[in-house]
């Protein structure tokens, strides 16, 4: 059982490295300072879900029940809330491209969270992947409302608009 708890825990390591590369990514494309700044800050935030998830793996692996509760007795810090600053429309593709493939990976993530939450029996486990679930589930809630305000005025833009 020990082995399957591991390797869960092993990718969700891995899709946390690669929702941090994804925000680099973003953050280099990003043509204004505080899109940027968030983008990076997000990258920084995947990074601590990684470093939070190598604790549990090395507790577990151990096997040391005491060492697993006393790794895990501060939460993690509630994710921040951005300022998004809106980027001007002739980055409007780009911007609704970057926050559409940032939805999938944080829906991704809760669904894969939520998957490891359900099939966990050691407490610790569980615990920790709700406070990630509720991580992703605030970028996911933040990038739905930055798409749609950059899917809005695509479509007005490209002549959608009923008016």
């Amino acid at each position: 059982m020990l082995d399957k708890e591991l390797d869960i825990i092993k990718q969700a390591i891995l899709n946390e490295v690669e929702g941090f590369q994804f925000y680099q990514m973003a953050a280099k494309q990003a043509h204004s300072k505080e899109s940027k700044e968030a983008f990076l800050e997000l990258a920084e935030e995947e990074l601590k879900h990684a470093d939070y998830l190598r604790l549990l793996f090395d507790s577990i692996k151990t096997g040391g029940k005491d060492d697993m509760r006393l790794a895990f007795i501060s939460n993690p810090p509630s994710p921040n809330l951005y300022q998004w600053k809106k980027e001007e429309a002739q980055y409007a593709n780009l911007a609704m491209s970057v926050f559409g493939i940032g939805m999938q990976l944080e829906q991704a993530s809760i669904d894969f969270y939520e998957k490891a939450k359900e099939n966990t029996e050691i407490e610790v486990a569980k615990e920790l992947y709700e406070v990630l679930l509720k991580w992703e589930r605030v970028h996911l809630e933040e990038f739905t409302k930055q798409y749609n305000i950059y899917k809005e005025d695509w479509w007005s833009q490209q002549g959608f608009s009923p008016f």
